[in-house]
């Protein structure tokens, strides 16, 4: 399958649409604890066991992003959205039929492994692509599409439980819920498959889309210093954001994996107890700040610079973890807006990050670095819930309940952004040696065309 060239007159504002249309459908991830309840419910699991799929999801998200990138580079966005498609779907199916012979095994393999191969290189599929058509403005651009991920559990968190009260939380209905899903996402990742196009190269280039890529600055040939993706390998700017968005995804996502169960157990010993609707709601809350965050911290980067953003989401985030930990259980307002706060920055790192990228490796491979870096999401995907679904089973069997559950867990989340912030300020520019060196071919090129531009 060629990448798909834009035709002459191809406007670039609908390739953010085709990448929506993939990132809402893969957002569904982080409504995974709509269904932990229920699961751990009809087939006698505990909080660890029921945070497999997503864990293991996360993990692959991560390895088939890094060892996908590549690919995804050389045959461009269709392809990629479409073994994303199969993939995401094929998972929910495998689950689906897991649910309904009560395999929780096919669940793990169905949603984690094969689903959690279409989170990864759906994930990726759009990034390279929207910063070659907006390289004016790519944390924007990186962030519009990146925010449907985050908006994804916005909206199927609700959804999911109007399925499952409709359907009912037994194993047969969980199972209907999962085939639902996987019929749905489908028909609406199709959009994104028919619609991406990448942007024309050379000379062909300047007629009809120059107004809509070539005049805001995009071009065949990448400019400023460029560096390869085994390069970045082996610089230690590459490593420092490895850490930077280890830790910060690691502090989100141990909320997000757990918040339905999590904010009921919180105030399930005050005199404002938390339905599993509310609850629902309160995952529908963090995706729409996860998805708000995406947008509107990554286009603030384009303003203030990647370096002093991350020190925003890692500092004040740090803070927002230790009024929870301090204050969370006696007010509700001040738990909720914490936790909003904590995950708008959640998503907003995994939007600034590939502009961080771009900003330091340049545009050339910047898609499989990209892809590469998300192994920080691997390990997250694990850390996050391990963290705090152990401590929480742990402090359970040891007789506690409420917001005890969580507060050795919110003492570590703060120490890992601590270690955040600090790899951040050790990230400088990448040392000219380990620039790629422009083709003498490339220089006769800018040369000729100098005259024409004076």
């Amino acid at each position: 399958m060629s990448p798909p060239v834009a035709p002459q007159g191809w406007s670039r504002w609908l390739v953010p649409p085709a990448a929506l249309s993939v990132h809402l459908s893969i957002g569904q991830a982080y409504a995974w604890s709509v269904f932990k309840p229920p699961l751990e419910s009809a087939l006698g699991l505990t909080g660890t066991q029921s945070a497999l799929p997503f864990q293991l999801g996360i993990v692959m998200l991560g390895l088939s992003a890094a060892f996908g990138g590549t690919l995804v580079e050389r045959n461009g966005p269709r392809w990629a959205m479409t073994v994303a498609l199969c993939c995401f779907s094929s998972g929910f199916l495998l689950s689906a039929l897991g649910a309904a012979t009560e395999q929780y095994w096919l669940i793990v393999l169905g949603y984690g492994f094969v689903g959690g191969i279409g989170l990864g290189i759906g994930y990726i599929s759009p990034v390279s692509t929207l910063i070659k058509w907006f390289p004016d403005r790519p944390g924007m651009a990186t962030g519009i599409a990146i925010m449907g991920f985050g908006g994804g559990a916005l909206i199927a968190s609700p959804w999911s439980a109007q399925m499952l009260d409709s359907f009912g939380t037994d194993s047969g209905g969980i199972a209907l819920a999962f085939l639902v899903h996987g019929l749905t996402y489908a028909v609406f990742m199709s959009l994104g498959v028919l619609l991406v196009r990448v942007p024309r190269t050379g000379p062909g280039a300047r007629g009809g889309v120059e107004s809509a890529a070539t005049a805001a600055g995009a071009r065949s040939t990448p400019t400023g210093p460029q560096v390869s993706a085994n390069t970045a390998l082996r610089t230690p700017q590459f490593w420092c954001l490895w850490v930077v968005l280890c830790m910060n995804v690691t502090a989100g996502i141990g909320i997000l994996e757990k918040a339905a169960p999590m904010i009921m157990d919180f105030f399930a010993n005050t005199s404002t107890t938390v339905s599993a609707t509310a609850a629902a709601g309160f995952v529908a809350l963090l995706s729409a700040a996860n998805m708000a965050g995406r947008i509107g911290w990554s286009s603030t980067s384009d303003l203030i610079g990647r370096k002093n953003i991350y020190r925003v989401y890692l500092g004040v985030g740090a803070l927002m973890y230790a009024s929870i930990a301090l204050f969370g259980d006696s007010s509700k307002p001040l738990f909720i807006l914490c936790a909003l706060v904590i995950l708008s920055f959640y998503g907003g790192g995994f939007a600034t990050i590939p502009a961080y990228l771009k900003d330091l490796f340049g545009t050339h491979q910047v898609g499989a670095i990209h892809g590469r870096l998300l192994t920080a999401w691997s390990t997250a995907g694990v850390l996050g819930p391990l963290i705090v679904n152990w401590i929480a089973d742990r402090q359970e069997e040891a007789g506690k309940t409420g917001a005890s559950l969580y507060g050795l867990s919110f003492v570590i989340m703060i120490g890992l952004l601590v270690v955040g912030f600090v790899a951040n300020e050790l990230v400088r520019p990448v040392h000219p040696r380990h620039h790629i060196p422009a083709p003498r071919q490339e220089v006769l090129d800018v040369e000729r065309q100098q005259p024409e531009s004076a």
